[in-house]
């Protein structure tokens, strides 16, 4: 189940007309799309009739926020993300998302869809044509012009009493509460100024923070400050936001106003280092962009949640509006690229060790700024956008970005020549491993020979490291470990993890191919010795990825040697691992794993519930169950044991019960630290 909706920061006042109209709206039609000007509430009143929808909701809710995304031929992609499909197969992001979906019920809220109405209406049409039970409710400053679609307009507070009862709540949240009648007449005759607009009203009460009621009433209708060429191009229907939010910038200091410029230019949310690498320059020196962007927040330009940082998106395209006027759009671009591209190639370099599991989540936040990047490297310079993907790789492909990683891989080698150079190799090794997660085997031998011999023409250890472990993983999933060891060896042999410390990643990786080779031919003492050393490394380094993998043939060679119950912890190990980095593929994997050790303790329920766990986790990977081949036999014959112990009925009982629940639940279940979820 997902559920992954608007998170409510301040109070929600009035709206009860509106919420009736799109409640009854969603009755009788699956597309409902709530327009209006901006600022004037529709993501508030999308987030609320979703949050209210969710204790009756008998499918999934889900939410994908479209303000930060720029590039709109990833569209599918971060809607496939907003449901928690991490898809990896070779299929277009949409046919995945509609297989996905299928004839469950679902209400998918796009919000923010104005910068993307032709690719918003393509993908409703899609979705809503392939999907019977899809529900989707949109946000937009204008209709998306899809047959069947409902359309309400959001218009300000009808109100007077809902617009003075919200202008008091933020008042008071920026200290300065309505005390007497006088100041609520004072409110009162601001709120219609404002023409009751939400927006307007909010940014309007956070100006409490440095003057009286009666100074900002006196305020909001002098001269508008906008850029000369937009002054003229919006409709009068906007003026109250545009009035309130230009005159928030009358009152900023220059440097406020630089900055404010600036930032607008970052997609999505960010944090200080982001803004002092890319925003500082000329008078806003670094120790000057924590002072002003703080100013910011105190006039409620920036939200600040938990050391991050928004714009509203009205707000932002102010910004950029004067950040056009000033000229500074390329050099921002530049200068947010490189701050990117240093970013992903220290998280490269860290990738093995303790900054491992800060990486994992430091790139996830990224994100947004990494297509970014991309996209203006792409333009410039595509060898830098190569290295910046290839960086990423490793990250992206256990977050769900498979295809995105796979598509950028694939436009920067194209355009760029044949190179002679790590950056090269990497990128060769990163597009190999994308397409042999996505099932394209034959495809990725013939770039896993390139990789290696491009490793080899520049002596990169590393890079034939890597090459080796793609060409050993394609071995393994096709069910050759004897022909994956031999391939790994020459990166293995005369190594000593006891005596030698730290291996580097890919030498990690190797030997993780190696055992995996060991268990697969059955030597499973000499596989066992390794992966302890193995194991002891990781932990010694703090490192993730390969202990999950580690703990996960421990538990497949303890299963083997027909010591169960050590095979359940193990697995339960693996998966606590996995917490930290997400790894969709090898969470179901494990899964697969865990299920079958269960089944042999004889806890049949557990071992059920793990076993639809599994088959739910495998879908939303978009594959039937795979893992290397030894395990299929093992898997189906537990489940034939499972099925004639308990009843076909009570067996799909609980696969569909466990298949009902989020995969944070059932991680944390299956990793030992949380209850089995009741139905």
């Amino acid at each position: 189940m997902v559920w992954m909706l608007w998170d409510e920061e301040t109070s929600f006042i009035g709206r009860s007309e509106e919420l009736g109209l799109i409640r009854a709206a969603m009755s009788r039609s699956r597309l409902v799309t709530l327009t209006g000007t901006g600022g004037v509430g529709k993501s508030r009143l999308a987030g609320r009739v979703a949050s209210l929808a969710r204790p009756q909701a008998e499918g999934d809710v889900a939410w994908a926020d479209l303000s930060p995304l720029l590039n709109p031929t990833l569209l599918a992609a971060t809607v496939a993300d907003a449901l928690g499909l991490s898809d990896h197969t070779p299929r277009l992001p949409t046919d995945a998302v509609c297989a996905w979906i299928g004839d469950h019920p679902v209400l998918l809220v796009l919000d923010s869809c104005e910068h993307l109405l032709a690719e918003c209406r393509t993908l409703a049409g899609d979705l809503l044509t392939a999907c019977p039970n899809v529900t989707i409710l949109a946000t937009s400053r204008e209709p998306l012009r899809v047959h069947g679609e409902t359309v309400v307009e959001i218009e300000p507070f009808a109100s007077a009493q809902d617009a003075v009862a919200l202008f008091a709540d933020r008042a008071a949240a920026a200290g300065s509460p309505l005390k007497s009648e006088g100041d609520h007449h004072l409110a009162a005759s601001l709120c219609e100024h404002l023409d009751r607009l939400p927006l307007a009203l909010e940014l309007a009460a956070a100006q409490l923070r440095g003057m009286s009621l009666p100074e900002l009433c006196a305020g909001p209708l002098s001269a508008i400050d906008l850029p000369p060429a937009a002054a003229h191009t919006h409709p009068p229907r906007h003026a109250a936001l545009r009035t309130t939010i230009g005159w928030s910038h009358e009152l900023c200091t220059p440097l406020e106003r630089l900055l404010w410029a600036r930032l607008s230019f970052l997609p999505g949310s960010f944090d200080g280092t982001t803004a002092w690498q890319v925003a500082s320059g000329g008078p806003l020196s670094p120790s000057r962009v924590a002072h002003t962007l703080a100013s910011l927040c105190a006039k409620s330009v920036v939200v600040q949640r938990t050391g991050t940082y928004r714009m509203l998106d009205s707000v932002r395209q102010y910004g950029r509006m004067w950040l056009h006027e000033l000229g500074g759009e390329q050099e921002l671009a530049r200068r947010h690229a490189e701050h990117v591209l240093a970013q992903t190639r220290q998280a490269h370099l860290e990738w093995f060790g303790p900054a491992q599991r800060g990486w994992y989540q430091r790139i996830e936040f990224l994100h947004a700024d990494i297509r970014l990047a991309a996209d203006h490297f792409l333009a410039t310079d595509p060898a830098a956008a190569l290295e910046l993907i290839g960086n990423v790789t490793l990250f992206w492909v256990c977050s769900g970005y498979l295809y995105e990683a796979r598509r950028y891989l694939e436009l920067a080698t194209e355009a760029v020549e044949e190179g002679q150079d790590d950056v090269w190799v990497q990128g060769l090794w990163s597009l190999g491993l994308t397409l042999t997660l996505q099932g394209e085997h034959r495809a990725a031998q013939l770039v896993a020979a390139d990789c290696r011999d491009a490793a080899a023409a520049v002596f990169d250890r590393d890079g034939m490291a890597r090459a080796a472990y793609l060409s050993g993983l394609l071995h393994l999933l096709q069910g050759r470990p004897l022909a994956a060891a031999q391939v790994v060896e020459s990166m293995t042999s005369g190594t000593d993890l006891s005596r030698s410390g730290q291996p580097s990643g890919p030498t990690a990786m190797c030997r993780l191919v190696h055992v995996f080779a060991l268990t697969g031919s059955g030597r499973l003492p000499q596989a066992r010795h390794e992966v302890l050393e193995l194991r002891a490394v990781c932990r010694a380094s703090d490192e993730y990825w390969t202990l999950s993998y580690a703990e996960h043939q421990l538990a497949l060679i303890s299963f083997l040697e027909g010591r169960t119950q050590d095979a359940v912890g193990h697995a339960r190990a693996a998966l606590a691992a996995k917490r930290h980095i997400g790894d969709a593929f090898g969470i179901a994997m494990i899964m697969d794993l865990l299920a079958i050790s269960l089944t042999d303790t004889g806890d049949h329920h557990a071992a059920a519930y793990a076993f639809g766990a599994a088959a739910h986790l495998w879908e939303t990977v978009g594959h039937p169950q795979r893992g290397t081949p030894e395990l299929a036999s093992l898997r189906d014959d537990c489940e034939g044991s499972l099925v004639d112990a308990m009843g076909e009925r009570n067996y799909d009982a609980i696969c569909r019960q466990a298949a009902a629940c989020d995969r944070q639940t059932l991680v944390s279940w299956a990793a030992g630290e949380g209850p089995l979820p009741g139905p």
